[in-house]
């Protein structure tokens, strides 16, 4: 079967203002149902809703951050539907003059980059939840708690032709809404959901057919886009082979992924355009903006991830897997670089970052923010271990006794003698005790068993509890071993 996969994507980000959208709720996740919730995000009979600025201020930066323009002039509309969990029976949206049109994505996931076009980036608000409860009786409940919550909605032109580019292409939009710091882009807590659209091209008898499209929704986690979207691939080479629906003759449906089956599943044929019947937002004006606002927002932004790793490879001569590794994370790569400005070596701090500190975060389930060890203290670290003041391996426990106490590495290997011993009698002494106590190890070297040197090496380590310098204790023991 020679077909194409075409695919779209369409993803929702809520954003971290501290009110709603449109009242002065606060916009914040969890708490007891319905705790949140006044008038205006209620939709009661006589309400009215105020624009947050810094929903705009948000839509203006997302869309500057990805190539696109930002309107002069834009509007809010009602999108009209009747659903539970939107207690007003209209979604505050944007339909024809949205804040952002244009833009680009560019992704890389078979060493072949490809564009993905954006259509448009606009301003709406969040619904409610439904909670739907075991009990027997089909019995659901709605929290209004995240009514109201200001939200991006970023649209993409179909132009991803594989599951994998649909994840990298979440994945880079994640990775910059949390570099603009306008959304933590928590997708299990729903602050990042991706909905995507997905239909194959068949090509038959020098024709092309389109199957139907399908909106898959329900992926929260970057490894449910990809696994849904390669489900929805093989069951729509099915549907094809058995039944020659075409997009003309089936239209567009709504389809959930379920992650414990592995499946999507049909929920409802979808509407088009004219079933929402959109019309101007009655109560909120037209919103101007000017290019001095748009400058003062650029200006905002600061560094993006990719000319971060750019800068990365050339000013500090990182490879490009440890540029990536350093800039995931705006934090990470904030961290990295105040300690770049306290020890020269980039690459040996890269390396400690990589390892023992993200090995650390990982064991005890922390965040950096929260992490004790500045960057000037890592910096502080590796200045001993260039000195030989301890040794590489004394030093990742000092790491980690730092971390859980936040003191200096010069205070911790003070007072816990730690400092390596570089004096060629004391480790002298150990390496005779050791070849002394090793006669078969020691027999089996001057035989040509290499492998015995490593083990003599590794226990006059122990026998120094790590701190013997190990550059002077090999020699010593190759000198004494040639005896």
């Amino acid at each position: 079967m020679n077909y194409e996969v075409i695919i779209g994507c369409e993803v929702h980000v809520q954003l971290s203002t501290a009110s709603k959208a449109f009242c002065s709720c606060a916009n914040s996740f969890g708490g007891s149902p319905n705790s949140r919730v006044c008038p205006v995000c209620l939709g009661l009979p006589g309400s009215l809703p105020v624009p947050n600025s810094e929903h705009i201020r948000a839509a203006v930066k997302a869309g500057l951050a990805t190539g696109c323009r930002i309107a002069p002039l834009t509007k809010f509309d009602r999108k009209n539907y009747m659903y539970p969990d939107l207690p007003k029976a209209f979604q505050i949206s944007q339909y024809d003059m949205p804040i952002c049109t244009g833009g680009k994505i560019v992704v890389n996931t078979t060493g072949a980059s490809r564009t993905v076009r954006l259509t448009r980036i606009h301003m709406e608000e969040d619904t409610g939840k439904n909670i739907h409860t075991e009990d027997g009786q089909g019995t659901s409940h709605v929290d209004y708690n995240r009514s109201g919550t200001p939200l991006l909605e970023i649209v993409s032109e179909p132009d991803m032709r594989a599951p994998a580019e649909a994840e990298s292409f979440v994945r880079q939009l994640h990775e910059t809404m949390r570099y603009l710091e306008i959304s933590d882009c928590n997708m299990e807590e729903g602050s990042l959901r991706c909905d995507a659209n997905i239909n194959l091209w068949v090509y038959e008898h020098e024709k092309k057919f389109a199957t139907p499209i399908a909106e898959i929704k329900n992926m929260n986690s970057f490894k449910a886009i990809r696994a849904a979207l390669e489900y929805e691939v093989e069951r729509q080479k099915e549907e094809w082979q058995e039944s020659r629906k075409t997009r003309e003759t089936a239209g567009k449906s709504t389809r959930g992924w379920n992650e414990e089956r592995g499946v999507t599943i049909l929920q409802r044929v979808k509407e088009e355009e004219a079933d929402y019947r959109y019309f101007p937002e009655p109560d909120l004006k037209p919103i101007a903006i000017s290019n001095e606002y748009i400058a003062e927002a650029e200006a905002e932004i600061g560094e993006l991830p990719e000319a971060k790793r750019s800068r990365y490879v050339s000013q500090y001569g990182l490879s490009e897997a440890d540029a990536l590794a350093m800039t995931a994370e705006k934090g990470f790569a904030l961290y990295f670089e105040k300690a770049c400005g306290e020890y020269p070596d980039a690459k040996k701090i890269a390396n400690w970052m990589q390892g023992e500190l993200k090995k650390f975060l990982n064991a005890e389930n922390i965040l950096l923010r929260d992490f004790k060890v500045q960057p000037s203290g890592l910096a502080g670290l590796l200045r001993l271990v260039d000195v030989g003041t301890i040794s590489g391996k004394i030093a990742k426990d000092v790491f980690v006794t730092m971390a859980k106490a936040g003191k200096p590495a010069s205070e911790i290997v003070s007072t816990g003698g730690l400092s390596q011993i570089s004096d060629s009698g004391a480790i002298l002494k150990i390496v005779d005790e050791v070849i002394a106590a090793n006669p078969g190890s020691v027999a089996d070297y001057k035989s040509g068993k290499q492998k015995a040197l490593s083990f003599l090496m590794g226990q006059i380590m122990k026998a120094s509890r790590g701190k013997a310098n190990p550059q002077e204790a090999e020699k010593l023991l190759s000198e004494q071993l040639r005896k």
